[in-house]
């Protein structure tokens, strides 16, 4: 297995406990979560099960049966969720000695409408397996806010139950460069950013990628063919994690349009489907929650400015490209790969892969041990006395220094002209004077091979390439 060592650990731990354990895995759909709890165990589970996906109570109850069947206990079929954990109790109590591991995977599925799964689900946790001390129950799901609200902040008998939780996290450029050579796939570090820009790091979206094609024809391949594995994605993973996909759906589209992100009010006004209300709040939670939509405070300003900003690269792929793709042409990428839209495309997306790798900035930087504040900063045209400018990544730190990130995804060294180094200084010149920043302020330059040595490159105090993102 590729990476996940601390959550193998976790898992592993519950299992070997002198009491029964309950502990909850979520995320990202795709991100890898059942592959984890499978390998973790090694498959050999007392007993397993997967929810079926819009299935009906009647549905689930059946696929629950079989799942017994599958364990060679046999029952009369259940016809509610009260009865169908009392047979697992059965037959949990008929197995051998020693710790039992009991896997259930998409829980959200299973709770089809009035089904009465979650008092069932209580009522088997705290009246019976909680009081053995043999029990390891694994309860999964890719349906964050489901998880959430119904588990870990449960305002019923689950409660403050699970033993442990674990959010599984996308993988990050390490973890997919070294997953990509344990299947024996050839691809630069440079493409290996590339396909971030579309996949993000889940797993079973780099699963997909042929060895024997480049990147480009992986790209046509998945998404632009007439039978793509990835070509319909969008509506399936946005159905399998919401159960009124709609409203989200309008949330994303909205937020799509702006990549820096917009204000709660910016987003309102932007479509006549989204309503300011507390539906729209708990939308905007359950996106934030599930991975897809980042909340964040813009530097110097209070929470009230906070800005959403839509980061799920594969999202935003489908936006821009494929569903844009009216012409069915199945060679798109193949086409678009060398041309300066697609350039312009790569030097935004970029900015969301150090996004997602602060962490290996800061180390880079040597400020890991720094307490920081991660923010942008913008200033409209017509407030104070600039105009506009917008700052992507600036990080606040507690030693009084304050570094003004810019992120280019150059081919090679980048290179500071006269024209852009006078933009830099006004830029700075106005971040301070707006903000009324005291502290130091440090220009520094994320991009793949770094800034070449010119009379502007003693501007820049400090350099991230290519190499500081892939450290582990």
């Amino acid at each position: 297995m590729i990476g996940r060592e601390k959550e193998q650990a976790i898992l592993k731990e519950l299992a070997k406990s002198e009491h029964s354990e309950l502990a909850v895995v979520y995320g990202r759909r795709r991100v890898g979560k059942t592959f984890l709890v499978r390998e973790t165990f090694n498959y050999d589970f007392a007993f397993s099960h997967a929810g079926v996906e819009n299935g009906t109570l009647r549905d689930e109850l059946f696929a629950f049966w079989d799942s017994l069947a599958n364990v060679g206990w046999e029952c009369e079929r259940p016809t509610n969720w009260w009865t169908a954990f009392g047979e697992l109790k059965r037959y949990l109590q008929k197995c051998p000695e020693g710790k039992k591991i009991v896997f259930l995977d998409e829980l959200p599925w299973m709770d089809s409408h009035k089904s009465g799964f979650v008092k069932a689900l209580e009522s088997f946790w705290n009246g019976w397996a909680s009081a053995r001390r043999d029990i390891c129950l694994v309860v999964c799901g890719s349906a964050a806010s489901w998880m959430v609200k119904n588990v870990l902040q449960s305002r019923g008998g689950l409660f403050n139950r699970a033993s442990r939780q674990i959010c599984l996290q996308p993988f990050t450029l390490a973890e997919c460069e070294r997953f990509v050579k344990s299947r024996g796939i050839e691809m630069a570090r440079r493409d290996i950013i590339v396909a971030y820009m579309v996949f993000g790091g889940a797993a079973y979206y780099w699963g997909l990628l042929e060895r024997s094609e480049s990147l480009a024809q992986n790209f046509d391949r998945l998404f632009f063919s007439r039978n793509g594995d990835l070509a319909h994605e969008f509506t399936r993973l946005y159905r399998s994690v919401f159960a009124n996909p709609d409203p989200y759906i309008a949330i994303i589209s909205a937020l799509g349009e702006r990549k820096s992100g917009v204000t709660r009010e910016e987003l309102v006004a932007s479509s006549s489907r989204i309503s300011n209300n507390g539906n729209l709040t708990t939308c905007l939670e359950n996106l934030e929650r599930s991975g897809f939509v980042r909340k964040y405070c813009p530097f110097s300003r209070e929470k009230k400015d906070a800005l959403l900003q839509l980061v799920d690269n594969y999202t935003l792929f489908y936006f821009k490209f494929v569903k844009e793709n009216t012409d069915g042409d199945e060679s798109f990428w193949s086409h678009f790969n060398a041309t300066p839209a697609c350039a312009a495309w790569e030097g935004l997306a970029f900015e969301r892969v150090c996004l997602a790798h602060i962490d290996r900035i800061k180390a880079a930087l040597g400020i890991s041990g720094v307490a920081t504040k991660v923010a942008s900063w913008r200033c409209r045209k017509g407030e104070g006395k600039t105009s506009a400018a917008q700052i992507d990544l600036v990080i606040g730190r507690a030693d009084n220094v304050a570094n003004i990130c810019e992120m280019k995804f150059a081919r090679g060294e980048y290179e500071i002209d006269a024209e852009e180094a006078a933009k830099l200084r006004n830029r700075i010149e106005a971040f301070r004077r707006e903000t009324d920043y005291r502290g130091s302020i440090h220009l520094t330059f994320v991009t793949p091979y770094g800034v070449k040595r010119n009379k502007y490159w003693n501007m820049v105090q400090s350099e991230v390439t290519l190499d500081d993102l892939f450290k582990e």
